[in-house]
């Protein structure tokens, strides 16, 4: 039996599989870099081992690292979560020749399906069908479907539409490969458009039914549900029972996915990869089936009969299926920015608050005041509702949303929400290509969101003077003009706020402010204030809550509402020239590092031209040329790391 675990893992994941240990008794370790020092997973654990650095292969990567960290706090047993070491077979090999317990599948089955070329040629043997691609390709075989053989996640992955791209796009699917995953090697294969990713909890040979999770960005899934929508009872059927096959041809034990893509114009499927590991969207299963996964490849590491056999649950048909009850719905939650082509978002999470409410999971790496750094993927939490059908689900799940309070960073929660509520959705009618053909457009500006954040800002000020308290804020004897708070929206959009103070509060041209909710700001730490703003406009009333944080003039400003959220930006009166930067500059979308600088100073650039390449949260971002020019500073070089903002170069325009 198992009585001290070490995940071998970081933040979400880990908090995961801490959940089940304490309620098995079993005592939990963590791992933990210094970028994620003072993350919750941390403090959750009983004991937790410093890895010194920051980025993966320093850190999480580093095996040698993670053993001597089990040895020093005694830990018996290893979990691998998702990513990282996960489906590293000599990782597992090391963990069991230390003499540990591997909470996983034998490094055989890893090894077998680590690799996608080999696991092809498996399934093939097996009588799984599969999709391959011809070794010369023409254009009559695109487009095409760069992957990384070693990972997943949508890493080292890259589509190609001209052969003439083939080359390149598969040394950046090799660069990302070796970043993400330490192997660069790469395969090609046929892109269906419009197919659907499905795929097959398998703990053993036992099926727990099967996930859709065709909604992705990047190839990167950002919408998962169980079961599967739209599927015939054939085709659900035979998935299940190539399932059984795949994991039967590599002896498997434990919990693993089969992934299958499908094509609902021909209802025809192909085998993609099997994960040999616990998925991101495990707990869709987990909610339908009633189980704990993580238990069960617990127990089956233990050697429990009852999960090696059968995979460890009553079964419906001769120990082989579990039957689903009601849908689940899970969302990714990420810090990006679904308008800026999902630009990567880093700093703190200054209020991250998701509401309870029956039927609903939440699954967090982070919380309020913590860092979301660059260095690793950029997930903060997973949101799951169980319904008992699938629009209860979705239509819970947005509600749940849309009420959370999430601030100081953009995320792609909007989107979400947009997604859930969608009739295309709703309707089943999902696919890969379903948010490339429908981009993410921001919702309509709230004109009450900005007067109250006004409104707050100036409460704010009133609530931090010392002398003459008892004077309305914005007071004067004789009024010449309204006052005026410039603001801008997260967007980039300016808006100017023109208010009044009065001795019984504020007026605002187009709103009755109501002054009895208006009492302050509610202090909740040094950098925050909170306080509600109701407004009431054409016999309507809607209640703002509006959070400050940052330095006076440059204030943040953080609005909740019914109609959604907003963030807004207090303009400074006066700006400092030290602030100002050149006309043509090239500024960091976010912090990172500079991977590769492709041109020189001097170099003459068309519009659009490849400048240099930044690298963050284990994506590669290729930074553009605005206009064409000529390339006057260049003060960046390779490997140098940089915060977002900063000048990565300046391109003069040409003179017409």
């Amino acid at each position: 039996m198992i009585s001290r675990l070490l995940v071998a893992n970081r933040a979400e994941i880990a908090s995961r599989v801490f959940r089940t240990c304490r309620e098995l008794g079993i005592e939990t370790v963590a791992v933990h870099s210094d970028a994620d020092a003072d993350l919750p997973f941390v403090r959750e654990a009983d004991a937790a081992i410093r890895l010194p650095g920051t980025s993966p292969t320093e850190t999480y990567l580093r095996a040698d690292l993670v053993l001597e960290a089990a040895r020093a706090v005694g830990a018996d047993a290893v979990h691998p979560g998702y990513g990282f070491l996960s489906e590293n077979a000599d990782f597992a090999r090391a963990v069991i020749d230390a003499g540990l317990v591997w909470v996983g599948p034998s490094p055989e089955s890893i090894e077998a399906m680590g690799s996608k070329v080999e696991a092809k040629r498996l399934m093939r043997k097996a009588g799984v069908p599969v999709l391959e691609a011809p070794e010369q390709p023409t254009e009559a075989d695109l487009p095409l479907l760069v992957k990384a053989s070693a990972g997943g996640g949508g890493r080292g992955m890259r589509v190609v539409r001209s052969l003439a791209d083939l080359d390149a796009e598969v040394e950046k699917a090799r660069a990302e490969a070796e970043s993400a995953f330490g192997d660069g090697t790469v395969f090609v294969e046929p892109y269906v458009e419009r197919g659907r990713h499905v795929e097959v909890q398998v703990v053993g040979t036992g099926v727990f039914g099967d996930r859709d999770c065709s909604l992705q960005r990047r190839h990167q899934k950002v919408v998962e549900e169980a079961p599967a929508p739209g599927l015939s009872d054939d085709v659900r059927a035979a998935m299940h029972e190539a399932a059984r096959k795949a994991a039967e041809a590599v002896d498997y034990r434990g919990a693993g996915t089969i992934e299958f893509l499908y094509d609902p114009v021909t209802e025809r499927f192909w085998f993609l990869e099997m994960n040999t590991r616990l998925q991101v969207e495990h707990p869709v299963t987990e909610l339908v089936h009633g189980v704990d996964l993580v238990e069960l490849q617990i127990r089956a590491a233990e050697a429990d009969p009852s999960v090696v056999e059968q995979g460890g649950a009553p079964a419906t048909t001769g120990g082989r299926d579990h039957a689903p009850q009601g849908h689940a719905i899970e969302v990714r939650l990420y810090a990006e920015d679904p308008a800026a082509d999902y630009a990567p978002q880093s700093g703190t999470l200054t209020t991250f608050e998701v509401p309870e409410a029956p039927g609903i999971r939440v699954d967090a790496g982070f919380e309020s005041g913590s860092e979301v750094s660059t260095h690793y993927d950029a997930m903060l939490a997973k949101v799951i509702a169980h319904a008992p059908s699938r629009e209860q689900a979705a239509r819970k799940l947005a509600g749940v949303l849309s009420r959370a309070r999430i601030h100081g960073l953009v995320t792609n929660r909007e989107q979400l929400v947009q997604v859930l509520r969608d009739p295309q959705f709703l309707a089943g009618e999902v696919s890969t290509a379903f948010l490339a053909e429908r981009p993410f457009e921001r919702p309509a500006d709230d004109p009450g969101s900005a007067v109250a954040a006004a409104l707050a800002l100036a409460e704010q000020a009133g609530a931090a003077r010392t002398v003459q308290r008892g004077i309305p804020v914005g007071w004067r004897n004789v009024v010449s003009q309204p006052q005026r708070t410039e603001l801008e929206r997260a967007g980039g959009e300016l808006e100017t706020v023109e208010w009044l103070g009065t001795r019984d509060g504020f007026t605002v041209d187009g709103y009755d402010v109501v002054p009895s909710t208006s009492s302050g700001p509610r202090s909740t730490g040094s950098t925050s204030d909170r306080a509600a703003v109701v407004l009431e406009r054409d016999g309507v009333r809607t209640t703002y809550h509006v959070s400050v944080t940052g330095l006076p003039g440059r204030e943040v400003v953080d609005v909740d509402s019914p109609w959604g959220h907003a963030r807004f930006t207090r303009v400074p009166r006066f700006v400092d020239p030290a602030d100002a930067v050149a006309s043509g500059s090239l500024l960091a979308p976010m912090p990172g590092t500079v991977v590769k600088v492709l041109v020189e100073a001097g170099a003459e650039v068309e519009a659009g031209a490849p400048v240099l390449v930044l690298e963050a949260m284990k994506m590669q971002h290729t930074v553009a040329a605005p206009t064409a020019g000529t390339v006057t500073e260049l003060p960046v070089s390779q490997g140098q790391q940089v915060a977002a903002g900063e000048v990565l170069a300046v391109v003069e325009e040409e003179q017409a």
